[in-house]
């Protein structure tokens, strides 16, 4: 066979992109397939068992369609665009999610589409439950809480709060971090499928958890309403009020659902009831609710009947799985308590060695401070000896010394009292010089005084001479003989022989005077001399008396 012949025989394919929560993924789609084929495809490619809950969705003119199953997928209203997506997304939602979705890989799917709506606020929920919500979230991502490895702002790029929450508190990232992080340490040991499963527990006690809204109008002057269906039943809402609706129909109250155009009648299984019909804005709206109710009954009746033999294998291997899962955890927590028991006495150890270490450290130590405290205590001891060797030398010298002093200080007295007794003989010597000083003073003032009146008595004696020589001789000298009057010469000359003895003693007395104050000038150098000599020693005995003093 040619290779242009097996080209021939490959069948037309188109490509489709097909969407989840978290991936997408990209598929060659036969032109003949149906979009249970495609459907098929994308559930063995996720590994999906449980695939009555979900389908695939695609955008049309602004309205969101569900792909058929029983049509081929190009025979269907799908975008025009290559590739063509479609959003892998529930359709329709479990009663009691811990009882109905079996496999890990269905939960994982209705945690991330939930967690979406109420992140997207499609479903209301309360700040309190948001925070709550977001620390299962942040348990099933991130694992246990440590401290020492979710640091302050591990959060940060991570979206777990509606916007409307953050609007409504004027809270800092921070401190919404802070809130989440306390409820997150408090799920420690819980698995990723069991936060997820406790999640979707809280979830879905919010009043808009799996209900698909529609406007409608009751009549045909298009009195606004919402028409809610989910797992439960259909619902009837005001347009202002989504949480509690004015009229419910519960699936087992229905009798039947019909379309005709853009009227839509539920017929009550109770016929006396009043049927209940209103209209919607297109034919299609009225095909999509139809749609959904079919299916949401149909899963309504399956849940109140006996189990299928593929539901019970497949609760039979979560079962198994669950068990397998929980002795599985029970083994890691076992494990990872005793590696953290393990990790715990390791540093428990390694403290104590540290310890022991540190403490034998010290020990070296405190020995080697003892041992140079020995050394110098001994060092200390030999210098005290010495120093005590020398202070006894010192003491015997200082007592010598003082016997000395004491010698001296005798010696001192001795000499001070010679001293004394030389300046007191000093004192009177200097008295009586004074005394003789001034006597002799006296006694010069009276030969003076008596000298300058024997002088005058001269002088007088003289000029008195002389006058009588005058009157008496005027020719003495022309007759040199004498005259008859001897004895007038005679008296004369014994005159003159008595003032010369006079003028001798005058000489003398001049003479011994003179050498009377010589003698004094003499003396009086020697004694002062003398004098200057004592002061001398005295002062001199005076330093000595200081010195001893200090010594002593």
């Amino acid at each position: 066979m040619s290779i242009h012949g097996l080209k021939k025989k490959q069948p037309k394919t188109f490509k489709v992109k097909i969407i989840t929560v978290d991936a997408e993924m990209e598929f060659s789609c036969e032109m003949k397939w149906k979009g249970k084929d495609l459907f098929d495809l994308v559930c063995r490619a996720l590994g999906l068992r449980e695939t009555w809950f979900f389908g695939l969705q695609y955008t049309m003119k602004g309205m969101c369609t569900w792909l058929k199953m029983d049509k081929k997928v190009l025979d269907q209203e799908i975008p025009k665009e290559d590739p063509v997506s479609f959003h892998f997304l529930a359709k329709f939602y479990p009663e009691k999610v811990e009882e109905e979705l079996l496999q890990e890989i269905t939960q994982h799917l209705f945690f991330l589409q939930v967690k979406k709506q109420i992140l997207d606020e499609e479903i209301y929920c309360s700040p309190e439950a948001t925070v709550l919500l977001a620390s299962y979230a942040v348990q099933a991502k991130y694992g246990d809480y440590d401290p020492n490895f979710h640091e302050p702002g591990f959060l940060a790029h991570d979206e777990l709060l509606p916007k409307r929450v953050l609007r409504q508190y004027q809270l800092t990232a921070e401190m919404w971090e802070e809130k989440i992080t306390a409820w997150y340490a408090e799920h420690r040991g819980i698995a990723r499928d069991e936060a997820e499963m406790n999640y979707l527990k809280i979830a879905q006690d919010l009043e808009m958890y799996g209900v698909n809204y529609f406007p409608i109008a009751q009549n045909k002057n298009h009195t606004d309403l919402l028409l809610g269906v989910d797992a439960k039943g259909i619902h009837i809402y005001s347009i202002n009020n989504r949480f509690s609706p004015n009229k419910s129909f519960e699936w087992s109250a229905i009798r039947n659902i019909s379309y005709s155009e853009k009227e839509l009648t539920i017929k009550p299984l109770d016929k006396k009831a009043e049927v209940f019909k209103f209209f919607s804005s297109q034919l299609k709206v009225n095909k999509l609710i139809l749609q959904l109710c079919i299916g949401n009954h149909d899963l309504f009746m399956r849940r109140r009947k006996v189990d299928s033999i593929e539901i019970q294998q497949m609760k039979a291997q979560a079962r198994e799985e669950k068990a397998r899962k929980k002795m599985e955890n029970q083994r890691l927590a076992r494990e990872k308590q005793l590696r953290e028991e393990a990790e715990r006495a390791k540093e428990e150890l390694e403290r104590r060695l540290f310890q022991l270490e540190d403490e034998a450290r010290q020990a070296n130590e405190a020995l080697l401070r003892s041992q140079e405290a020995a050394e110098l205590l001994a060092e200390k001891a030999q210098i005290a000896e010495e120093e005590a060797k020398l202070l006894a030398q010192n003491a015997a010298e200082a007592e010598q010394e003082r016997q000395r002093l004491e010698i001296t200080a005798l010696k001192t007295k001795e000499e001070k009292r010679l001293m004394e007794q030389k300046m007191r003989e000093a004192e009177l010597i200097a008295v009586k010089l004074v005394k003789e000083s001034d006597r002799r003073a006296k006694e010069a003032e009276h030969l003076k005084q008596d000298l300058h009146e024997a002088r005058e008595a001269e002088q007088k004696a003289k000029q008195k001479l002389l006058d009588i020589t005058r009157l008496n001789y005027p020719h003495m000298v022309k007759y040199p003989q004498y005259s008859p009057t001897d004895t007038r010469d005679a008296n004369f000359d014994k005159g003159s022989i008595k003032l010369d003895l006079k003028d001798i003693d005058l000489k003398r007395l001049s003479f011994e005077i003179e050498r009377e104050r010589l003698d004094y000038l003499e003396k009086s150098r020697k004694f002062e001399d003398r004098l200057k000599e004592l002061k001398s020693e005295i002062q001199a005995l005076k330093l000595e008396e200081k010195q001893s003093g200090l010594y002593s």
